[in-house]
């Protein structure tokens, strides 16, 4: 069976500057430690229809809505791993399917319909979700990520902020460098906090101290309505 990972957790997104992001780093790091990897590029390839249903859906704010990505972290080859993933959220509460194969094998399924060598209960839930929406690859989508954990009873807390956020329509590979489009000004960061349970009360004392508040975003749904109004407007 091909290695599986399911994830199930609240997540918020909040919008910084870099003041915001200064003040509230040295209050992190009293309190949680640097990731594994802590620095990294993430590259995605982002699904949907030919008419972009799934991002239109989205954008709508249902109570459910899901897509599916192909995750990379940096460039890769052939034989490197990567994670292609169905991602649903249901009233707030974000669940992840996802399985970790080479990259060789997740193009040829992706663009050629070959399935991988290794199946599982979760692939058959990402080939119905493909055939089903007969979804294909129609943005890449890249970040420069810094992630924190929690420790102790706090563990499960995490943590991350997202810079240089790049996108492009063209060149749908992660194994070809990332590029494109800024999404962020320069003075912005992407915050996500993620946690199994209740987020713990220093940091969301800090949170009110600092006045950094929750906000609805979501990467592709902002590129693919920025996009749009581009094409409206005949630019």
């Amino acid at each position: 069976m091909a290695k599986g990972l399911t994830f199930e957790r609240a997540e918020k997104k909040y919008l910084l500057t870099t003041a915001q992001y200064t003040a509230l780093r040295q209050i992190l790091d009293e309190h949680m430690t640097a990731d594994k990897y802590e620095k990294y590029t993430v590259c995605n390839l982002y699904f949907d229809t030919e008419h972009n249903d799934l991002i239109r859906r989205s954008i709508e704010k249902p109570h459910y809505k899901e897509k599916m990505r192909l995750r990379s972290y940096g460039v890769v080859t052939d034989d490197d791993k990567v994670f292609l993933e169905i991602k649903k959220k249901y009233k707030g509460v974000v669940y992840k399917r996802r399985i970790v194969l080479p990259y060789g094998e997740a193009k040829a399924y992706v663009y050629k319909g070959i399935p991988p060598s290794q199946t599982g209960q979760i692939f058959r839930e990402i080939d119905y979700f493909i055939k089903f929406y007969k979804a294909a690859p129609k943005l890449y989508l890249s970040y420069d990520r810094i992630a924190l954990c929690g420790v102790g009873e706090e563990k499960g807390l995490r943590v991350t902020f997202d810079r240089n956020i790049q996108s492009r329509t063209t060149d749908l590979d992660l194994s070809v460098p990332p590029s494109g489009e800024q999404l962020l000004g320069p003075d912005e960061w992407l915050m996500e906090l993620k946690a199994p349970g209740a987020v713990p009360l220093w940091l969301s004392d800090a949170l009110t101290r600092l006045a950094i508040y929750p906000t609805s975003f979501s990467k592709y749904g902002r590129i693919y309505t920025r996009d749009q109004l581009r094409k409206q407007k005949g630019e």
